[in-house]
C-alpha cells in the first residue's frame, strides 16, 4: 500500500518556496533595473470567484529566478488521448492531479488533468489542455504554492 503522507507534504513545501520568491532580497544589480524591478511585484494572484482556481502572473524577473520552463502537450500514440511530460504533473491533498497552463504571456493557471497512465516520464491523459498547449514542467510546485499563500 502507498503511503498518502509526501501529498501531503506537496502544499507545503510549495507554499515554502512561494515564501521564499516573495521574500528573497534582490541580487547586486544596476540601480536602474533594481529600481524597476523593485515596484513590480513578482507575482500577482487573481482567484476566479466561481472556479476557486487562480490566475498568476510573475514578473520576468521570478520567471528568470525560478528557472521556470514550460513542454507543449501532445497526442499520445494511436492519438487516444493526451500526452504530458511527467514533470508537469501536480497532485494536491485529495490526490487530484493538475498542470500549469501558460495561457498567456507570463500568466499561468491550473489546469485539472484526468491520468490514464504514467510510464517512462511521460503522462497519459485523457482530459486536460488541448494538444499544443504550453504547460510548467520546471516550477510548477512554486506556481501551486504562490496560487494558495494566504495574505499576499
Amino acid at each position: 500500500m502507498t503511503s498518502k503522507r509526501p501529498l501531503r507534504r506537496l502544499p507545503v513545501a510549495a507554499a515554502a518556496c512561494a515564501a521564499l520568491l516573495f521574500s528573497l532580497p534582490a541580487c547586486a544589480q544596476p540601480s536602474a533595473l533594481a529600481e524597476s524591478s523593485a515596484t513590480e511585484a513578482p507575482a500577482t494572484v487573481e482567484k476566479n470567484a466561481t472556479t476557486g482556481i487562480a490566475r498568476i502572473t510573475l514578473s520576468q524577473r521570478a520567471i528568470d529566478r525560478l528557472e521556470l520552463r514550460t513542454d507543449t502537450v501532445k497526442p499520445a500514440p494511436g492519438g487516444a488521448g493526451l500526452l504530458l511530460p511527467y514533470a508537469a504533473l501536480l497532485y494536491d491533498a485529495q490526490g487530484k492531479t493538475w498542470v500549469y497552463v501558460n495561457s498567456a504571456p507570463r500568466v499561468y493557471e491550473r489546469q485539472a488533468v484526468t491520468v490514464t497512465k504514467v510510464e517512462a516520464g511521460a503522462v497519459t491523459a485523457s482530459a486536460g489542455p488541448a494538444v499544443g498547449t504550453a504547460v510548467v514542467t520546471v516550477a510548477a510546485a512554486e506556481l501551486f504554492g504562490a496560487e494558495f499563500v494566504t495574505g499576499k
